[in-house]
């Protein structure tokens, strides 16, 4: 009769402490859903400054429409990615698309003394910062996430309870950490 109550003791610390894992993945996912919530929130407001940024860039830069058509092709690519991986990609290119923008003030002094340019771009700069911010805490939360589903015992748990590896929101393309080269 003990050996029974015994093991049957046991038996609930066992699943107690299953459950407590579960929980934390739980948690763990909340956490990493919330950080890629706050990025959102970040590049939909920079995706709202951007046309305004255009049109501003537009009537100085007229026979520059390649340019700004990059960025209006890579802006409307981001606002339309379906998850956290072609947003990415998404928000890369248009990172390098911005850059270029902003290389053309640079050869319009009348542009780059543009009061509406500057609040633009001081504006979209400040966002960069947040979007960075973001950034920083999603990727602790995925980091944090993955160590917990690739761990043991979590990783049964995991496992069994289809907790996914979160994807790091990171430049993939070599290209994009160098600066972009603008030629007039």
């Amino acid at each position: 009769m003990t050996t029974i109550l015994i093991l049957l003791g046991v038996a609930a610390l066992i699943l107690f402490y299953f459950v407590g894992i579960y929980n934390k993945l739980v948690r763990k996912r909340s956490m990493m859903e919330e950080g890629w919530s706050g990025i959102d929130v970040q590049l939909k407001k920079r995706h709202n400054l951007i046309p305004n940024l255009v049109e501003t860039v537009k009537g100085y830069a007229k026979h520059e429409q390649e340019t700004l058509n990059q960025v209006i092709t890579a802006r409307n690519a981001a606002t339309s990615a379906q998850n956290a991986k072609e947003a990415i990609a998404a928000e890369g290119k248009l990172n390098s698309a911005l850059a270029n923008i902003f290389a053309l003030s640079e050869a319009y002094p009348d542009l780059k003394a543009n009061t509406t340019f500057l609040n633009l771009q001081k504006e979209l700069s400040a966002i960069e910062g947040d979007v960075e911010k973001a950034r920083r805490y999603y990727n602790a939360t995925v980091r944090e996430n993955n160590i917990m589903i690739e761990s043991f015992p979590s990783n049964i748990v995991a496992g069994t309870g289809n907790f996914d590896l979160g994807e790091f929101f990171e430049i993939e393309d070599e290209s994009q950490r160098s600066a972009p080269d603008v030629k007039f």
